[in-house]
């Protein structure tokens, strides 16, 4: 299994339910868990044993999106929410490349949302820009903008956190 491969498979076991997924190959395997252990301490994040005694990795590279990381996830002590339960509710809109966030279709026209906007499945919500193509990104849920996390025309990094959106 190649960089590439466990990209795609962390980025689609986190728009799933799956709670723990185990691949075994050869002598390679390899156990992801999202969630919360019975005692509320996090799970661990990724746990490999390629049988050669190598210790596993305590947490994935900070470019991908965390297998541990449910696709509703709870927001950062450092960002402000209206409660805990909220935060329980929030789903993020991820950037799925590398490229320039921009939040209007032009520098002189309004943006795509606002921070208490609503918005609806399908909606162009920003557009990322990556060799010079612009990829409008549409939101996979509807609801209600919470959080803007990235400012105007800032590069952004592929599965980086660009919304927070309330689904309720």
């Amino acid at each position: 299994m190649d960089f590439n491969e466990l990209r795609e498979l962390l980025t689609v076991i986190n728009q799933t339910d799956i709670a723990e997924f185990t691949l075994r190959s050869g002598d390679f395997e390899l156990v992801l868990r999202k969630g919360h252990s019975a005692n509320g301490d996090p799970s661990p994040p990724v746990e490999t044993n390629s049988g050669a005694g190598v210790a596993p990795p305590t947490a994935p590279p900070p470019a991908l999106p965390s297998a541990t990381t449910p696709a509703i996830v709870t927001s950062s002590p450092t960002i402000p929410v209206a409660s805990p339960r909220m935060a329980d509710r929030l789903v993020d809109i991820i950037s799925p490349m590398v490229g320039t966030f921009y939040r209007s279709p032009a520098p002189d026209e309004a943006p795509f949302v606002e921070t208490g906007e609503r918005i609806r499945i399908g909606q162009t919500v920003c557009i990322i820009e990556a060799m010079k193509l612009m990829n409008e990104i549409e939101a996979e849920v509807a609801g209600e903008i919470v959080e803007i996390l990235v400012p105007n025309g800032q590069p952004v990094e592929y599965g980086q956190v660009l919304m927070r959106v309330n689904p309720a």
